[in-house]
């Protein structure tokens, strides 16, 4: 295994982590593993190709579905609900 899958690896057993935390305790490092993660995905399509970094952005939205919404609609000018 490379060592770009396995730092991918534990990239996905930290946001795991971060996902069980508090919610005020989830955004500083989910704002970081927000960061990182475009980093990994070139990464692995350096190592590996692109099918398994599709795969990894496929995986990456799933997990943070509801931050890139936030995002998105902050982006195009609306006033999106934060939960509590």
């Amino acid at each position: 295994m490379s060592l770009s899958l396995i730092a991918l690896c534990l990239w996905v057993l930290i946001a795991a982590v971060v996902a069980m935390l508090p919610m005020r305790l989830q955004y500083p490092p989910g704002v970081l593993l927000l960061i990182l993660v475009p980093f990994g995905l070139v990464w692995i399509a350096a190592d590996h190709g692109l099918g398994y970094a599709g795969a990894g952005f496929l995986a990456f939205v799933s997990m943070f579905r509801n931050p890139l919404i936030y995002f998105w609609r902050r982006a195009r000018g609306q006033i999106p609900e934060v939960p509590q």
